[in-house]
């Protein structure tokens, strides 16, 4: 049996999931894509968030190009869909995902990591697109989900030229939500992922669905749609106990109720 490449720990209502190939800065190949399909496609019932990170001081330094297979266009199209639908897995799975990220966040590495919904960098992380010096082009979703950070203005800039951003200057830009000390990447992601995991389930789900997809709308869309999502929690189980706890000066305990 082929040694797995993502290992996979379950701390109670949490997932830490570590890709696993150091010697190759845990590059992304089918087996890897795989793997994180399979848990994502299907989570653990207990499980309430998940954290995602490498090993061996790297996040994910992108595709494999050892690995890399000779296709068609037709082929390569299926590829680079398969990678979409891995990633939209993953945004929204309805499953929070937080990125403890160091060293390469690059290329494919760099599509995953904004497929998650909380991202810490390390001081040694360096956030990268290259295949515009490799005479390629993106393929696992970084037109939309990076350029939607960056603006297509910088993104451009950030491909033609193969610009590198550290820690500090991702963060300001939106790459990372936050910038912590070398080796605080891991505990703060498990702190955050425990506070995201006590929120009320559906609103969880609601606000992972829900804003990306208001951003693409129209106005009144948009707003019609935040009256529904309104509307749905609100009139939940977790809203009432959320009010009873806070008129009771107590932490709420949610999903009681389904």
């Amino acid at each position: 049996m082929t040694n797995p490449m993502l290992r996979i720990d379950i701390q109670g209502d949490i997932a830490v999931l570590t890709m696993d190939r150091p010697e190759k800065r845990n590059a992304m190949c089918d087996q890897l894509l795989e793997e994180i399909d399979a848990f994502f496609s299907k989570p653990p019932a207990e499980v309430k968030v998940a954290v995602l990170t490498g090993t061996a001081g790297h996040y994910c330094s992108g595709l494999d190009l050892s690995e890399h297979v000779a296709r068609d266009a037709e082929g390569t199209m299926r590829h680079s869909r398969n990678w979409h639908g891995v990633m939209d897995k993953i945004q929204y799975g309805g499953l929070p995902v937080v990125s403890a990220m160091m060293g390469a966040v690059i290329g494919g590495g760099l599509e995953l990591a904004t497929s998650t919904h909380v991202r810490i960098a390390e001081p040694s992380t360096i956030f990268q697109l290259p295949e515009g010096r490799r005479g390629i082009y993106v393929g696992g979703g970084a037109s939309v989900r990076v350029g939607r950070i960056l603006g297509a203005d910088r993104m451009v800039e950030m491909m033609l030229t193969g610009r590198k951003y550290n820690a500090e200057d991702g963060t300001a830009l939106g790459l990372a939500h936050y910038s912590v000390g070398e080796g605080e990447a891991l505990p703060m992601a498990m702190d955050l992922a425990r506070k995201i995991a006590s929120n009320a389930p559906l609103s969880n789900y609601v606000m992972i669905h829900a804003l990306s997809r208001i951003e693409d709308m129209d106005k009144a869309g948009g707003l019609f749609t935040e009256s529904l999502c309104a509307a749905l929690t609100q009139t939940s189980p977790d809203a009432v106990e959320g009010l009873a706890a806070f008129l009771e000066k107590r932490a709420p305990s949610f999903g009681q109720g389904r």
